[in-house]
C-alpha cells in the first residue's frame, strides 16, 4: 500500500487504468442442498455462454475438506470465480471480473435459477 492509498477513505479507490474497460460483479446467494463440483462446472460453463464469453479452458474445481468447493473459469476476457460453502451454511458466492461489457441483470438472473436459489443479493462495481 502507497502512502497515498493510505491517506484516501477506505470505500474509494482511484482507477489507475481508465483506458481499460472492467467490470465486476458479485453476486452471493442461499441454497437448500450443497453444491457439487459438477454443477459447478456446468454452472460456469453455461454462464460462458449467458454473458457471451469465449472460454480459454474448462472449468476447474477444487474441495477444500474444511468448507466445500471452489471453482474457476478462464475466458479471453478475464474470468470467474465460484465458491460454494457447506459449512456453517449452503452459501455460494460468485465474483465475474471481465475485461468485455455483460449485463449483471442476465448474469444474475440465471445464477438464482440455476441454483434455485433461496435469497440472493449482488453488487456490481
Amino acid at each position: 500500500m502507497s502512502t497515498e492509498a493510505a491517506a484516501l477513505p477506505l470505500n474509494e479507490m482511484v482507477d489507475l487504468a481508465p483506458e481499460i474497460y472492467r467490470q465486476r460483479l458479485v453476486v452471493e446467494g442461499l441454497v437448500t442442498e450443497p453444491i457439487t463440483a459438477a454443477q459447478i462446472e456446468d454452472y460456469l460453463s453455461r454462464l460462458s455462454g449467458v454473458l457471451d464469453m469465449v472460454t480459454l479452458i474448462r472449468p476447474v474445481t477444487h474441495q477444500s475438506d474444511k468448507y466445500g468447493w471452489a471453482g474457476w473459469i478462464h475466458w479471453e476476457t478475464s474470468g470467474a470465480h465460484f465458491y460454494g460453502w457447506d459449512v456453517p451454511r449452503l452459501f455460494f458466492s460468485v465474483d465475474i471480473y471481465t475485461c468485455k461489457a455483460f449485463s449483471a441483470a442476465e448474469a444474475v438472473a440465471f445464477t438464482r435459477d440455476y441454483f434455485n436459489a433461496t435469497r440472493i443479493e449482488y453488487r456490481e462495481f
